[in-house]
């Protein structure tokens, strides 16, 4: 029976238990004595209770009772007496006897009345002895019981097992990050990049991943591994935003035993102030710059990590930004890319950044070398598009003569475009700058870039991050979606082109609509209904977010007395019954 089993370490020990006693009454003549005898022998055996008891039966009290409240109490004195033990005296001494009561009680650690004791006395000891490991490390319901410190000493021999506890949270972690990517709040104020580093390092995952290691090199490395092996394995980016985020939570924990042997240490926590501010800074820029040039002979390695750290989108973003910022000053300034120093050192980490998949993946660790025409050509082409802007903008002050208002300049180099489809870094400052402008609500611009995002470096423009921002933008050309000619530029000039081949975008887009359906203009919106509407391949969430559009616009539909008919411009679609007439 289950019972004896709990029971059995008390044997060993020379205590009685249940089948002790289950044997005396199968074997003597006078039941009664024998139980007598039996309490006699095995209760507490202190001489004045023994008047004291038979108080307790006048008061009805159940001997199990009091024997049960007499244990309890004793037990929160060892608890308390363990933990004191922990703490006193020279450290041999305080290990030596807390590994002689380990000795004397394990027998007992899966009686649940004993078993905290046993485990406050593992989770006091810096080394467990193996064989007990062993025996924990066994028993599915001991495992689950014992302490993070204990656990810890488990899995710095077991990657396996601390990867199957890892995992689960890594997965959660991804699934988070996506989800605020997808988010129906769609708002200019309020994206994925507003939380700071020290709030996301608050949350549960960092938190429990924080927890578990302690501070243990040996399964900080291992979490690290892990997450330079998932990167490598799926592309996926928010890996690196864990590395930063778990290192600097260690950091805030004041962890030197960890912080100390990981060489990014400092520039991680250097980057993580410009992540703060969003911008990078003169001061912290030669401070950035001073790591990397520190890099030694022999410790290239490090580049792989540092390269890791700058991926995390959230430094991408920073360095993006503040290169935009840096283009603008230069416009100012009448100064060229190339002779800015600061702006070489942000193109340079751009670079590290976006490299880093290839440099773990090739294990060949040295800095990416930039192209001189990022520098000569595509940046000077960004600053005239920022001129164009200042010139347009004069120009519309000025009073105008005969020859009328000058146009927007409509056409975009052709050389832009081609940096935007073969250059990494360039694509990536392209996309920052589209996202500016559109936050500037800078309409003329933003509809004369928009082409060049149809084909990208590794097709950037219809990456989540990317539209997550765009789609947040685009709130504040929220009138311009009464516009045809927009509509069409934005819809069918570029969403529409990737829609069916990526269910991402198609996800995007729909948020979009859900948020800003009441601007478009009706026709439009009714094309654009027809033209999103999911197909057997889509995945729940497309069909999800259709079916809300849907629900949406029925609502908007006015009474069938109130529709006027209007001439249609378009040939005749053949109509197809929508999901909710069916």
């Amino acid at each position: 029976p289950r019972w004896a089993a709990m029971y059995a370490g008390l044997q060993e020990l020379g205590v009685a238990n249940g089948e002790d006693l289950k044997e005396t009454l199968t074997n003597c003549t006078e039941p009664l004595k024998a139980i007598e005898q039996f309490q006699t022998e095995n209760g507490v055996l202190l001489p004045s209770l023994q008047s004291a008891l038979p108080f307790l039966d006048l008061h009805g009290t159940p001997r199990l009772e009091f024997h049960q409240s007499v244990f309890d109490e004793l037990r929160e004195k060892l608890l308390e007496r363990v933990s004191a033990i922990a703490l006193e005296g020279k450290v041999e001494e305080r290990y030596k006897k807390l590994e002689d009561l380990l000795e004397k009680s394990f027998s007992l650690v899966k009686m649940p009345s004993i078993q905290p004791v046993v485990m406050c006395v593992m989770k006091h000891l810096p080394k467990v002895p193996e064989k007990k490991l062993k025996l924990v490390m066994a028993d599915k319901d001991l495992y689950k019981a014992c302490a993070v410190e204990v656990k810890r000493q488990i899995w710095q021999d077991n990657q396996a097992l601390f990867g199957d506890e890892v995992s689960p949270l890594l997965k959660q972690y991804i699934l988070e990050k996506e989800n605020i990517l997808f988010s129906n709040d769609i708002s200019v104020l309020h994206n994925f990049f507003s939380p700071s580093p020290k709030t996301r390092r608050q949350g549960e995952v960092v938190q429990k991943l924080t927890q578990m290691i302690g501070k243990n090199v040996k399964l900080y490395d291992m979490v690290l591994q892990f997450l330079r092996t998932l990167f490598l394995r799926t592309r996926n980016v928010h890996y690196c935003t864990l590395r930063a985020e778990l290192l600097m939570s260690l950091h805030d924990l004041e962890i030197s035993e960890i912080c100390t042997v990981d060489p990014c240490h400092k520039f991680t926590w250097c980057l993580d102030a410009c992540i703060r501010e969003k911008f990078v800074d003169n001061k912290r820029a030669r401070e950035l710059q001073g790591f990397l040039d520190g890099v030694k002979k022999g410790q290239e390695q490090v580049l792989g990590d540092l390269s890791m750290i700058l991926c995390d989108p959230f430094a991408i973003n920073t360095l993006a930004l503040s290169t935009i910022r840096h283009l603008q000053d230069l416009v100012g300034q009448d100064t060229l890319p190339r002779e800015s120093p600061d702006l070489l050192l942000l193109l340079r980490m751009l670079s590290l950044g976006q490299g880093a998949w290839d440099m773990i993946d090739s294990q060949v660790f040295k800095e990416p070398k930039m192209e001189a025409e990022l520098i000569t050509k595509f940046l000077p082409m960004l600053m005239s598009f920022v001129v164009d802007d200042h010139t347009f903008n004069v120009d519309q002050k000025l009073p105008s003569e005969e020859k009328g208002p000058i146009p927007y300049p409509s056409t975009i180099p052709e050389a832009f475009t081609k940096f935007l489809q073969e250059n990494r870094i360039a694509c990536e400052i392209g996309l920052y700058y589209i996202l500016h402008i559109t936050k500037l609500r800078n309409k003329n611009a933003f509809l004369r870039l928009l082409p060049a995002l149809v084909e990208t470096f590794s097709d950037l423009a219809f990456s989540d991050i990317f539209l997550h921002l765009l789609t947040g933008n685009l709130t504040m050309l929220g009138d311009e979606f009464a516009l045809e000619e927009f509509c069409t530029s934005l819809f069918d000039g570029f969403f529409l082109t990737a829609c069916s081949r990526k269910e991402n975008v198609h996800r995007h887009v729909l948020r979009l609509l859900l948020h800003l359906h009441h601007k478009v203009a009706p026709a439009k919106l009714e094309s654009l209904q027809k033209a999103l509407e999911p197909t057997k391949q889509s995945g729940e969430a497309v069909k999800e977010l259709y079916n809300q559009l849907t629900e949406k616009l029925e609502l908007r539909k006015p009474s069938p007395a109130e529709v006027t008919e209007t001439p249609s411009m378009e040939l005749p679609l053949p109509t197809v019954p929508t999901p909710a007439s069916r």
